[in-house]
């Protein structure tokens, strides 16, 4: 028994090199690189920025449709949800300088001219996201200083009234809106801004009954700074 055992322990050891060269070494293969992270922008939070731009008219008020330089301040607040829908409240103040304000003569004479020179909005707006971008839409409430208009027959000063000075409105706009740094957004966007017809009501007898829009197209450039949202907020694996 002991004689049996001793072989075939002798028999094991002289097979095993043989069949341990027989199987193929492991191949080495390299550890895959780290994935990158996939950025998460997230536009919930405060901003306050500034803009620049212009504005001009149809040609059917009394600004002609000769455009101006504008520029100003805005900020508000945007809320992310749904996961890639924005709703948000944003105040705006923009400053309307430049342009040529010739008027408007009239056939026996009378010159009336006027000038907007201050405007701003509180709208709401609804945008969509993908990645650093915001597409959205926006509309409210729109405010002009008083309309500055004057009236003179002759090179004369003449005395008018109007049936309103037309200084609240509505104004809708759309826009595009980037994240291109950390907690900072650039923006274009185009808005409307109406304020109704004025109408004289009294006057040289030939602008009597008369009426002219209160309409403004505007263009804008912006940047806003994000407080502590802006950018990317996260990183997913």
């Amino acid at each position: 028994m002991k004689k049996f055992l001793f072989g075939t322990f002798a028999l094991v050891a002289l097979a095993s090199p043989a069949f341990a060269a027989d199987i193929p070494a492991r191949a080495y293969t390299k550890a895959p690189p780290p994935t990158a992270p996939a950025l998460i922008y997230n536009w919930t939070g405060f901003y306050l920025g500034g803009h620049i731009g212009g504005a001009f008219t149809d040609g059917t008020n009394l600004m002609g449709s000769d455009s101006r330089f504008m520029g100003g301040v805005q900020g508000g607040f945007d809320y992310q949800f749904a996961p890639n829908w924005v709703l948000g409240i944003e105040a705006q103040y923009s400053w309307l300088t430049g342009g040529s304000n010739n008027g408007v003569l009239f056939p026996a004479g009378t010159l009336v001219t006027g000038n907007t020179d201050q405007i701003g909005s509180v709208t709401g707006r609804l945008g969509y996201t993908w990645g650093p971008a915001l597409l959205y839409a926006k509309g409210g409430y729109a405010w002009r200083d008083n309309n500055n208009i004057g009236v003179s027959a002759a090179g004369v000063p003449a005395g008018f009234t109007t049936d309103g000075n037309h200084k609240d409105g509505y104004t809708v706009g759309a826009g595009l809106e980037y994240m291109f740094a950390p907690n900072w957004s650039a923006k274009a966007e185009y808005q409307y801004y109406n304020f109704g017809k004025t109408t004289f009501t009294s006057g040289p007898a030939d602008i009597v009954g008369s009426s002219f829009r209160n309409d403004e197209h505007t263009v804008k450039l912006g940047v806003n700074y994000r407080f502590g949202w802006g950018g990317p907020a996260a990183a997913r694996y």
